[in-house]
């Protein structure tokens, strides 16, 4: 058969002609793991292709015989809208991912297949049971913790559009996460569990790979601090480059910070999620210790690596101060770089079920769910409030005078490269932000200038009053 693997894009992102330029945000994307992994699993018998969105349109008239589509939420819209023209030209199509894991009703009314859980076990089923026409409307994966198995990724179909991309050379550990954050669905996915693939099936991965220069998406590359000791040191002699995602408390192990620099590691990626003890403690995340963030980032960025830091806006303790709150903070420790989310209960977390019993979900289309739009009410302050704070945040972060700054003061305590690779992040973000109309206002300062135009407005009134 032939099979055609589908990464589906966002409105504002997706290139929808052939010849067409993607947007220039190459240094946001990085990875096609889960549709590369999918195709590493495919018997070779199958012919396998794949198609992102992202860069290059879909090609509804195909010869594809089965279309595989991964998606997160935001995309879930999209996605049905893609097996709902290749189920009209007799195609049968096949979801997984996330979504699919998380609402698999919801998906089913739209696929002729749902798969629940990881691909690993269940897609060559699939196949087989396509061939013999007895295919079932939902295959599911248990979780395996402890050890796993996972193929090397078929990096060689994503190839022909490497240029778009940071890079394609992604490698993952492991998968799963030992925290339980309310908001995640990564824990959600895996159920509270978490495995990893034999350290020496990863290394001989990565010396495969012929760059000298990669990326771990793993969620947290030392959730399992034993582990990572032997992956760096298996990782020491390979002389490569990487960047991974992690949590704060490598800081709280010099050996370990130490030793995943010499592996090779020069940037971070680390959700402190919110400078608010309450907050985390809601989230159960207390063991990110907020008071504690300057001597732990400072640590990291001693040790010669860049930090991309992931915050939230939005959470029950947060008010309008919040938004120049964390620019000050940001600027005083240095980060990098910002992604900036604004709390979104998805589908399938605890957070949601908090949200939909408190009666303060307020928007129910799935796009809107990627963390650059306001779905709830929130408590603090106004729905318009939260998103305005959020949207002014990320524009002032990124405002060029002061990517300037962090530019050179990186070229000085990190050297060229990085200061560079720094430099082309943070313009990309710049870029997405400028397309997007990203703009906002500080609401603190709004409602101060409300609060002074109050008297001015009474009076009026009063006068009017008196008129009359």
């Amino acid at each position: 058969m032939k099979i055609l693997l589908i990464l589906p894009a966002a409105d504002h992102l997706r290139v929808t002609k052939v010849g067409a330029p993607p947007p220039r945000r190459a240094m946001l994307r990085f990875s096609l793991l889960p549709l590369t992994v999918v195709a590493a699993l495919t018997p070779p018998r199958h012919e396998v292709s794949i198609c992102d969105e992202n860069v290059e349109p879909i090609d509804f008239d195909c010869d594809a015989d089965v279309v595989g589509i991964t998606f997160m939420t935001a995309l879930a819209p999209r996605a049905y809208e893609i097996a709902a023209a290749f189920r009209a030209r007799g195609k049968t199509v096949v979801a997984g991912g996330y979504h699919a894991t998380l609402c698999p009703g919801e998906t089913g009314r739209h696929f002729d297949a749902v798969v629940v859980g990881d691909a690993e076990g269940k897609w060559q089923q699939v196949l087989t049971d396509i061939e013999a026409g007895t295919l079932q409307r939902v295959y599911l994966t248990p979780p395996a913790p402890g050890e796993a198995t996972t193929p090397i990724p078929r990096r060689d179909l994503t190839a022909r559009n490497a240029r778009h991309y940071v890079t394609i050379n992604a490698v993952q550990t492991g998968r799963g996460c030992p925290h339980a954050c309310r908001y995640c669905s990564i824990t959600a996915f895996h159920q509270h569990t978490q495995h990893h693939r034999p350290v020496d099936d990863v290394l001989e991965e990565i010396r495969r790979i012929p760059a000298r220069y990669f990326m771990f998406v793993d969620d947290n590359i030392i959730a399992d601090p034993d582990y990572a000791r032997r992956l760096f040191s298996g990782l020491a002699p390979l002389g490569k480059r990487w960047v991974s995602q992690c949590s704060l408390k490598i800081a709280d192990d010099p050996q370990l910070l130490r030793q995943a620099y010499a592996a090779g590691c020069r940037g971070l990626f680390i959700g402190i999620e919110t400078l608010d003890e309450k907050n985390l403690a809601a989230m159960d995340k207390g063991f990110n210790d907020s008071r504690r963030y300057g001597q732990r980032l400072a640590a990291i960025r001693r040790q010669g690596m860049l930090i991309e830091l992931s915050i939230m806006v939005g959470m029950d303790n947060d008010d309008v101060s919040v938004f120049e709150r964390t620019l000050r903070f940001l600027q005083t420790v240095h980060a990098a770089a910002l992604q900036l989310n604004i709390l979104t209960p998805l589908p399938g977390t605890p957070l949601f079920d908090d949200f939909q019993k408190q009666g303060r979900i307020t928007d129910r289309d799935w796009s809107h769910y990627d963390f650059r739009h306001v779905v709830i009410r929130p408590r603090g302050m106004t729905a318009g409030e939260l998103q305005d704070g959020a949207d002014w945040l990320y524009r002032q972060f990124y405002r060029l005078d002061r990517i300037i700054l962090r530019t050179l003061r990186s070229l000085v305590t990190l050297g060229p490269f990085l200061a560079y690779i720094i430099w082309r992040l943070n313009m990309t973000y710049r870029y997405d932000n400028i397309r997007e109309h990203v703009v906002g206002r500080n609401p603190a300062k709004q409602r101060c200038a409300d609060r002074e135009e109050m008297p001015v407005a009474t009076e009026v009134a009063e006068f009017t009053e008196s008129v009359h």
